[in-house]
């Protein structure tokens, strides 16, 4: 399956407006973001095959809410035998710098 064409890109103040309206709508203490480290998300991207990244919301062994990242490729398939991401840096406590993203 070849994805539509679809503009991802988002203005600050569009931004800015969906991240306020989701944190309105969860407890103060709720998984708000979480960091990546670039390299290893370039790696996930630049797998043969992969024109896609899908994020799936989860828990890790302490029932914290994470994220996983995983490549799709051209049929719209998880490249599950290839490289995932997780163990996020977690916002809270990692988000100094939201810059209007996380106030």
């Amino acid at each position: 399956m070849t994805y539509p064409p679809r503009e991802h890109r988002i203005s600050f103040a569009q931004a800015a407006e969906l991240t306020r309206r989701y944190r309105e709508s969860v407890p103060a203490e709720a998984l708000k973001a979480g960091a990546l480290h670039a390299d290893q998300v370039l790696e996930l991207l630049k797998q043969p095959g992969c024109v896609a990244v899908r994020i799936y919301l989860g828990r890790d062994a302490d029932a914290k809410e994470t994220l996983v990242l995983v490549g799709v490729d051209d049929q719209d398939r998880d490249m599950t035998g290839g490289m995932m991401l997780d163990v996020i840096f977690p916002c809270p406590p990692f988000c100094e710098g939201g810059g209007g993203l996380n106030t």
